[in-house]
């Protein structure tokens, strides 16, 4: 920040009201350390909305990530870890909100849902999010879910694969993928959750209408593996092809925002670490990767950034000024 300051003087000169002496690395770093995460929350989400008008009909992935830089020494689920929602078709970060221990996300995610204008859309969550509380929560914001059942919720994962071994299917759609040597299908199936939970579970899960069952399988070379995936929805629209595509859209977060966060900016290669300066840091990365994204020229999104440094024209593009 301060060789970019620095080298680009005049171009700040003529959009800073008053520009003043470059700030030292030091400077810059003290100032991340004590401002309020809470403010550039507010930018990220007020940018959010300036690109994306409403959530309506959209698919919103939360899920977390840990900033191995800001706790290089730690282990595990320990360490600075950064809860984020995530709107998989327009590639927009909408907030976040950090967690300090990752058991500690069934915590965090009611507050990070508080947070978000969730009516019409879709949250989908892995199996940390599968509780009945936030369930609720997102049903009474006038939402639907697709949570990720595992093994961990007991006699619950168990009734939901019996229901499958003994109940009607309702729908089903079977989608193939092959990119890169990997070839793989994904087959969705849908039932109806009436009548097939438990007395113990019908009140403490109320508001699920549907299973769902993945299979996934998956050939590279001589190699097949297969995986089976439980979801519950409370959406009431028996399209197996739909949320084919809606569970298959979650994994969008690792892919177009952790990784790009990693790869792009060097997310984890960032030692910042006092005060308030990582997780800062990690909301201006977020808005960065939403302008680097709005362009549409044929260059990775990691040249876009460096092309942007070297040609301040195309710099006031990415940022619309």
């Amino acid at each position: 920040m301060q060789f970019f300051a620095e080298e680009r003087s005049d171009w700040l000169a003529d959009r800073l009201s008053d520009p003043g002496i470059t700030p030292s690395h030091d400077t810059f770093n003290r100032i991340f350390q004590i401002v309020d995460p809470e403010h550039l929350k507010q930018g990220l989400a007020e940018d959010g909305r300036r690109l994306l008008d409403s959530l309506e009909g959209q698919l919103i992935n939360i899920d977390g990530k840990k900033l191995k830089g800001s706790n290089p020494t730690s282990r595990g689920n320990s360490g600075l870890f950064i809860l984020n929602a995530w709107v998989s078709d327009h590639s927009i970060c909408i907030g976040q909100t950090k967690v300090m221990d990752k058991s500690n996300e069934i915590t965090a995610i009611p507050q990070l849902l508080d947070e978000l204008e969730l009516q019409g859309s879709t949250v989908s969550l892995d199996a940390m999010g599968c509780q009945h509380e936030i369930a609720d929560q997102i049903v009474e914001a006038q939402a639907n879910y697709i949570l990720a059942l595992k093994g961990n919720q007991g006699d619950l994962y168990e009734e939901v694969q019996e229901a499958f071994h003994y109940g009607r299917i309702e729908a089903a759609d079977e989608q193939w993928e092959y990119d890169h040597g990997r070839y793989e299908t994904r087959r969705c199936e849908v039932m109806t959750a009436m009548g097939y939970l438990s007395p113990k579970f019908t009140q403490r899960w109320a508001s699920v209408r549907q299973f769902v069952r993945l299979t996934a399988q998956r050939t590279i070379g001589e190699v097949t593996t297969t995986q089976t995936r439980y979801y519950l929805t409370s959406s009431t629209d028996v399209d197996a092809r739909k949320l084919n595509k809606l569970i298959r859209g979650h994994w969008s977060i690792e892919n177009k925002l952790h990784w790009h966060l990693d790869v792009t900016f060097n997310e984890d290669g960032s030692r910042a670490r006092r005060g308030h300066a990582a997780v800062n840091l990690s909301i201006l990365r977020k808005m960065a990767l939403h302008r680097i994204k709005q362009d549409t020229q044929k260059l990775s999104q990691k040249k876009r950034r460096f092309k942007a440094s070297m040609n301040v024209d195309y710099l006031d593009q990415l940022l619309q000024l």
